[in-house]
């Protein structure tokens, strides 16, 4: 009798295995998704919005996939304590990626219409932006594939970055916009392309602050500058 819960948690195991691996492949292909695009805009490529459309009809479909494999899981193995709370981090950050591809997605599209318009002054802020996001959604991913608490406080500080480098380059195209009134189109695109990196950086966060409640248990949203800050 005593031994009976020992193939009952190797099921909950295995069932935990496999929603990793499925987030794991969805965040392969959300990374894709935001490299191809941004690579788009950076090398005005109108082309890749349709492939990139494809893709993220592919992570919707893996989202599907991961909400109706928890909720089974669930119902039918009752998780308590850190397992509960691995499932409900996946959920969450399945929902997070599933987000930054449809931010990709939009970026892509702007990066078409951009490949038809007058090209802009170089603007090394955009450049820089697009680093900072892919950089962030390449650590906070990490971070929780080796549950790292530690990379993941670091990704949530780098997100002021992100928001300061959408100012200066909100300033610089507003100026183009109003020195040539043939740069506006452009311009606009462009600010677009920066709306959606910056929120692809907040979902970076997003998934980070989740690393941190998956591996500590505690949370740190809406901490501001204490983010950084180990547990006590």
């Amino acid at each position: 009798m005593e031994g009976r819960p020992a193939p009952r948690r190797r099921q909950l195991q295995d069932d935990l295995d496999q929603l990793q691996q499925m987030l794991v492949d969805m965040a392969g292909r959300v990374e894709e998704i935001v490299q191809v695009s941004t690579s788009a805009v950076l090398d005005r490529d109108g082309t890749a919005a349709g492939t990139v459309k494809r893709a993220d009809d592919l992570v919707d479909d893996l989202e599907i996939a991961i909400d109706e494999r928890a909720t089974e899981v669930l119902a039918l193995q009752s998780p308590m304590a850190t397992d509960l709370r691995q499932i409900m981090t996946t959920l969450k950050v399945a929902n997070d990626l599933e987000r930054v591809g449809d931010h990709g997605v939009n970026i892509a599209e702007a990066a078409s219409r951009l490949a038809s318009m007058d090209s802009l002054p170089e603007i090394p802020e955009i450049e820089e932006m697009v680093e900072h996001a892919r950089g962030m959604l390449a650590d906070a991913l990490a971070a929780f594939v080796s549950r790292n608490p530690g990379t993941a406080r670091m990704v949530c500080l780098r997100d002021d970055k992100v928001d300061n480098l959408r100012s200066s380059l909100f300033r610089i195209l507003v100026t183009h916009m109003l020195e040539d009134p043939r740069r506006i189109s452009p311009a606009l695109e462009l600010l677009l392309v920066s709306q959606n990196l910056e929120r692809v950086a907040d979902l970076c966060t997003n998934v980070a602050e989740d690393v941190v409640f998956l591996v500590e248990g505690r949370s740190i949203r809406h901490r501001g500058g204490n983010v950084g800050a180990e547990p006590g």
